[in-house]
């Protein structure tokens, strides 16, 4: 029955990427908003959103509902764009991001430095690891493979081709790809936004959060720059990248303090723009 499911979810997407090809990035990235919006509280749970909100302490300044309404809005704008990453790639839509802190991924790459690039799932994330890349960064990403093996082939083609030649399979395996990686010089982009089943507990706005020491214990054990990146979505289906400049961690400091510190970072990306993250992961499950 799952084999059937997955079916035909792999050929109504593979429909609608079609579509989308059509219609072109600007009207993809509209109509997608408007999926997400109207079809969105049918795959993910507009409560859980709200309910995460407020254990972040958001509701007293926000109208929680509308951020609930527009992060599933903003899902339907990634999924519709998908398939547009790749002209992202090739440039022929390199007018609709721009890159403050472009400076510091070159002179990492003149210092052939090995850095660790953390962020976490903002608006379309994909564009990050590509726009590193695309600057003469050798990189390898952590992904979490789909559960649906036939879309998943799909995707991994589309990662591989446009936004990072070198992906690592999330887990035990992945873990040691990732230092066979930096062994070989490659930089490392993790996302450090999830629950994970291996990781300490650390504040996350204010409440307990099992978190990732991944991060924590590259830096300090293989001598890594930290580079914190944030992207978020402007008006007129504009992004906008930030690199921020490589922030050198005393290799001292324990592995939770490095991983809270990270942990704070993350936050104040969040609270730039609340409705930009994905509010649906259930981040603070026991």
């Amino acid at each position: 029955m799952k084999k059937i499911v997955y079916f035909i979810e792999f050929i109504l997407i593979k429909v609608l990427f079609n579509f989308f090809k059509i219609i072109g990035y600007k009207y993809s990235s509209n109509l997608g908003f408007l999926i997400g919006k109207i079809i969105g509280p049918i795959f993910r749970s507009k409560k859980l959103i709200i309910k995460n909100l407020q254990k972040a302490n958001l509701q007293k300044q926000n109208n929680l509902e509308k951020i609930a309404s527009d992060v599933l809005g903003n899902y339907g704008r990634i999924f519709a764009e998908y398939v547009h990453l790749k002209n992202f790639r090739n440039d022929k839509l390199e007018k609709y991001i721009s890159i403050d802190g472009l400076e510091h991924l070159k002179n990492l790459k003149k210092s052939k430095k090995r850095a660790v690039f953390i962020s976490g799932h903002f608006n379309n994330f994909e564009l990050m690891a590509m726009q590193i890349e695309k600057a003469g960064i050798e990189l390898a990403t952590i992904y979490r493979p789909l559960n649906n093996f036939l879309l998943n082939k799909t995707m991994e083609q589309i990662r591989t081709e446009n936004i990072c030649k070198y992906q690592i399979k999330k887990g035990r395996a992945g873990t040691r790809e990732i230092i066979k990686n930096l062994i070989k010089g490659k930089s490392i982009a993790i996302m450090i936004d999830q629950r994970v089943r291996e990781g300490i507990k650390t504040d996350f706005f204010n409440n307990q959060a099992t978190t990732t020491t991944i991060p924590a214990q590259l830096i300090k054990k293989y001598n890594c720059e930290l580079v914190p990146v944030y992207i978020e979505r402007r008006k007129n289906n504009y992004f906008k990248m930030f690199v921020s400049k490589p922030i050198k961690i005393d290799k001292n400091k324990s592995v939770l303090e490095i991983t809270k510190f990270l942990n704070n970072l993350l936050e104040r990306m969040i609270l730039r723009n609340i409705d930009q993250w994905i509010w649906t992961h259930n981040r603070w499950k026991d």
